[in-house]
């Protein structure tokens, strides 16, 4: 598995503050400083990590009114780490699946051995780059994802699984986009459209919800076990 052309090393990590179950983290790199959000597993022993990325925008974005905070709070309690990522220079593709795979490497640094990604929009090429490129990846989820960049989608399978959801009224990246990662992809896949569902997928936050987290623990546990 290839990684990208360009190359970054993680050199070091600053612990910030902690707050509302997660704690403030700097991974710094050969590339520069990338900002994350770090909510430790309360059963680390299960070794199981998630990374969530936003979109083009970059900053904290999270789809589906508020769902990255919300599922990173559950999930550390149900045995998987998560780390969401803040983009050094978001709309950069290379640049931007440079800072998820120093985030995959952060979390095997603390005893992850199996990792969910899961991208919105611009973000779920951003994921599928970065899981064709780590051995860490068990599975993609992907949120209103753009199709520019997701080619590395046809090599994930059979190792690495991909979950796909998209709203039928998008009107930004319209669902033929995950349609076309989905023919890409090898199995395991699978392909959801919500009906009336735009871009952020705020009119099916709590759908959304339950495929995202019943995906992970599904995909995760079948790895682990």
């Amino acid at each position: 598995m290839a990684r990208p052309t360009l190359e970054m090393v993680l050199q070091g990590i600053e612990e910030g503050k902690e707050e509302d179950g997660f704690r403030e983290l700097a991974l710094l790199t050969s590339r520069g400083r990338i900002e994350a959000h770090y909510y430790p597993s309360q059963t680390p022993q299960k070794q199981l990590g998630a990374l969530w990325l936003g979109g083009a925008g970059g900053g904290w974005d999270t789809p589906a009114r508020n769902l990255y905070p919300r599922l990173c709070s559950q999930l550390a309690t149900e045995g998987v780490a998560s780390l969401r990522v803040r983009y050094r220079l978001p709309n950069d593709l290379d640049e931007c699946t440079l800072d998820a795979l120093a985030g995959l490497d952060l979390l095997q640094g603390t005893g992850v051995n199996a990792a969910a990604l899961v991208g919105h929009s611009f973000g779920g090429a951003v994921a599928i780059r970065a899981a064709a490129a780590s051995s860490l990846a068990r599975t993609v989820i992907t949120l209103a994802t753009q199709s520019y960049g997701t080619a590395p989608a046809a090599s994930l399978g059979p190792r690495c699984s991909i979950l796909l959801i998209h709203g039928t009224a998008d009107r930004t990246l319209p669902p033929y986009g995950s349609d076309y990662v989905y023919r890409t992809a090898h199995d395991p896949k699978r392909l959801v459209l919500l009906p009336e569902a735009g871009h952020g997928l705020d009119e099916a936050a709590a759908e959304v919800e339950r495929l995202v987290h019943g995906w992970i623990l599904e995909q995760l546990t079948a790895s682990d076990g």
